[in-house]
């Protein structure tokens, strides 16, 4: 089995290798990579961090990370991508540069119609997602996601907490759907108590883009309305099934004044 390493990269060509990786895992040529060496190197320089994971002598996933504002003890990771099977060890250096430098939370944001990244967020990390950005960076021109709108979940990942948390899941089968997906079965459930709200995602939403942008634009409707609206009622989300539903949850009032 090949050896795998992780380390920060602080040289031009160790940058330079990252910022070409990136190009390749968004689709885009390397003299135009969406996030551009020099701009990574600046980012180092001014106290982040670069991680590159390398099976063997081959890169093989990277990261970027800053603090956020002083006084938060909060850390934002910019972007994260690895071969299958390296993400976690990649997020976990994060996590042990963060917490040596005094941090308590990171946070960064994600494609919420992307399941399996949803999987290993909330489950996975144990992170939350608590808040919906619509169309957050506007157009996109990449190979992954053009035609498409750019809403994303930011997760917030309590570096303390107790890693592969499971979270309460609830009863999704005997709650009553509230809305339809795009394909016509149920997108959305809720509880007759309104502690949690179900919402699904599609199968593979970047293989449907690439086939029907306009029903993946309609999936994407569908499932902002669906966030949007629990996310203005207190829930955060917490959970992914394997077979692509949400958990979101709101927390219990009772104790409260």
């Amino acid at each position: 089995m090949t050896e795998v390493s992780i380390r920060t990269v602080h040289d031009v060509a160790g940058i330079a290798a990252v910022a070409g990786f990136f190009s390749d895992v968004w689709q885009t040529p390397r003299s135009t990579p969406p996030y551009p060496a020099e701009v990574l190197h600046s980012l180092v320089h001014a106290g982040g961090a670069v991680h590159a994971a390398y099976d063997g002598t081959r890169l093989a996933g990277a990261s970027v990370a800053v603090f956020g504002a002083p006084a938060s003890r909060d850390t934002y990771s910019l972007v994260a991508a690895a071969d299958r099977g390296l993400g976690y060890a990649v997020k976990q250096a994060q996590r042990a540069w963060a917490v040596e430098r005094g941090a308590r939370t990171m946070r960064w944001t994600f494609d919420p119609l992307v399941g399996r990244n949803a999987r290993f967020n909330l489950v996975k990390l144990g992170a939350a997602g608590t808040e919906y950005l619509v169309d957050f960076y506007g157009p996109m021109a990449d190979g992954v996601n053009d035609g498409d709108e750019s809403d994303r979940l930011t997760v917030t990942w309590d570096l303390g907490a107790p890693r592969d948390r499971t979270a309460e899941e609830g009863d999704r089968d005997a709650a009553p759907a509230t809305h339809l997906a795009p394909d016509g079965g149920p997108l959305a459930r809720r509880d007759l108590v309104d502690r949690h709200v179900w919402c699904r995602v599609p199968d593979d939403i970047v293989e449907l883009r690439a086939a029907d942008p306009l029903l993946a634009l309609r999936w994407r409707y569908a499932v902002r309305e669906v966030f949007t609206e629990a996310f203005a009622q207190g829930y955060a989300a917490t959970g992914m099934s394997r077979d692509g539903w949400y958990t979101l949850t709101r927390p219990s009032e009772e104790g409260t004044a």
